[in-house]
């Protein structure tokens, strides 16, 4: 006997589009609800501690709705009864939950709006204080080209934005998430009144610093036991502020990393007990001159891709790979050439050590775009840059030109303007260039000396040095670009220049982290390290970090010591 077909109203419970509509839309379900069980929206009134009352047209709606299904449908299956999702609206905010306690005060130095224009987006649920000295000290540094004054405007019009969709009063404070900054859950405070504190006598009173350091005095008074914390960039202001005892602390947004020591390697040195480990899964295939390894372990969560990984251990056969793929718990190891070897040689140059080799697949591999190289000085980044750009130039034909760029940061005192065309004032600014030139010039024995001069000529024909301050709306279509000492450039900096990338492009970044020339930049904040650690794990990027020198001895030593 077939069994009978399933009601039609109970049927439209069980199906996926009535259980995904929301409860507001279902009223059968309201009228079967106990009394006993609160109303959700109350339950989200209680979670997001803001009491709201019901407005009578939403009660007459529902007391209309409950009256005939009451009759149509009896409290006979409360088991299908879900309660009503809270309306999107009052739904409570799940990033509330990460901070536990009260929210802080932050005030903010001028420094701090110069430095990062976003900042006032940074503090999640706290809230921003304004002194009005340094809304002063903002209109005074607006004006010019330079990035200070970028970046003043550009605070500028936050702020204004801000005030406009408050619109009256702003005594108040002012949202900071009504232009679409979802993530900035406080408020924001200017100076409407004058304020009385009381500071040391040795402090002159008419400076700014001091001034907003009378500021936070009164306001940690005025808001105790509330914590208000100064934020500034300044060192000095710091120390003053934590002598008076107030609370204070350096502006940590803009770090990519807390220590330059955490900075991404690009290598992994494999267990020594990886076969042991891994070895019964191993799936392995030749495919013309590579091997490629597919293994699953314990070690593949820690892998990226386009990351090498080693191993080496006295007695067992060594392995040199790199990371192709990775799908769940699964990588494909493919195995490099080897450019130790004087038969791979790259334009007469052959790497000298492991991370060098790792170094030079990075450059001659077609499909990857991007390569960040770091190291101390003397490890062979421009020589390996410049040697294998020549190769896929003139005999590969890959790329048409090099293009030769560095951030123009000097170590001393600047000796004034230079004179002659963009790439004459350049001229002095690439003295590694020429040395590495001169290296790779020698190279070519067998040529004699009219032929190396033939050579000399070309190399220079399609080598163009070029200046950063003119790069802004520039497209750069086949083209091999090498920026040199990048640990000196801003993140914004490094955004302009690898954004001007076009089909074809490969853009190749070095520098040394340790020797940051720009003032108001520290190792976490390079935008040599923004870069390594935003393309880590990119399948057309790939970073290496050059462990050990081959300069000289002398220089070497000197890394070391000195």
């Amino acid at each position: 006997m077939p069994l009978p077909s399933a009601p039609t109203k109970r049927a439209a419970l069980l199906s996926q589009q009535e259980y995904e509509t929301p409860a507001k839309t279902r009223p059968k379900q309201k009228a079967t609800v106990s009394a006993e069980v609160p109303e959700p929206v109350k339950a989200a009134e209680v979670l997001s501690s803001k009491p709201t009352t019901a407005t009578p047209s939403s009660r007459s709606r529902t007391s209309k709705a409950a009256q005939p299904i009451q009759a149509e449908r009896p409290m006979a299956t409360p088991e299908v009864v879900r309660p009503a999702a809270p309306k999107p609206a009052e739904r409570p905010r799940a990033k509330s939950k990460r901070f536990e306690g009260p929210t802080r005060l932050f005030v903010l130095d001028t420094n701090v709006l110069l430095h990062d224009p976003s900042c006032l987006f940074r503090f999640e649920e706290h809230d921003i204080f304004l002194p009005m000295i340094v809304l002063e000290e903002l209109d005074a540094h607006k004006k010019g080209m330079t990035e200070v004054a970028r970046n003043g405007r550009q605070t500028s019009r936050s702020l204004d934005a801000l005030a406009e969709h408050q619109g009256g009063d702003i005594t108040s404070g002012l949202p900071l998430d009504a232009t679409g900054h979802t993530e900035a859950r406080g408020r924001l405070f200017f100076q409407t009144q004058l304020l009385n504190y009381d500071l040391p006598l040795s402090l002159p009173q008419g400076k700014a610093d001091n001034q907003i350091l009378g500021v936070v005095e009164a306001l940690r008074k005025q808001h105790a036991p509330r914590e208000v914390v100064l934020v500034s960039k300044d060192i000095n202001m710091r120390v003053k502020a934590r002598a008076l005892g107030l609370s204070t602390d350096d502006y940590q947004n803009d770090k990519t990393l807390e220590d330059g020591d955490l900075l991404y390697s690009g290598a992994y040195a494999l267990p020594s007990d990886f076969w042991t480990t891994h070895g019964k899964s191993v799936e392995s295939w030749q495919q013309g001159a590579h091997t490629f390894y597919r293994i699953s372990g314990p070690v593949v969560p820690q892998l990226l891709v386009n990351q090498f990984v080693y191993f080496e251990s006295p007695g067992e056969p060594s392995l040199y790979a790199k990371v192709t793929e990775i799908r769940g718990k699964v990588a494909v190891f493919k195995t490099l050439r080897d450019f130790t070897h004087l038969k791979n040689a790259v334009w007469g140059i052959t790497t000298r050590n492991r991370e060098q080799n790792f170094a030079m697949n990075l450059l001659m591999d077609p499909e990857v775009d991007f390569v960040t190289l770091t190291g101390t000085a003397g490890t062979g980044k421009t020589l390996m840059a410049l040697a294998s750009g020549l190769t896929q130039v003139l005999d590969e034909r890959r790329y048409t030109e090099i293009i030769v760029t560095r951030a123009t940061v000097s170590v001393g005192e600047d000796i004034g303007f230079l004179p002659g065309t963009e790439e004459e004032k350049m001229g002095p600014w690439m003295g590694a260039l020429d040395d590495n030139l001169e290296v790779l010039g020698k190279t070519d024995t067998a040529a004699g000396e009219w032929g190396r001069a033939a050579t000399n000529e070309l190399i220079r024909s399609r080598i163009k040095v070029k200046s950063m301050n003119f790069m802004r709306g520039r497209t750069f279509l086949n083209k091999y670009v090498i920026i040199d000492e990048a640990q000196n450039l801003t993140p914004k900096q490094m955004k302009t220049l690898i954004t001007r990338a076009g089909p074809g492009t490969k853009i190749i970044c070095m520098g040394n982290i340790a020797q940051i020339d720009t003032p108001y930049l520290t190792e976490g904040s390079s935008g040599l390290t923004y870069a390594v650690d935003k393309f880590k794990g990119w399948a057309h990027g790939g970073h290496i970090t050059l462990a050990r020198g081959e300069r000289s001895r002398l220089a070497d030593f000197a890394s070391e010591v000195l």
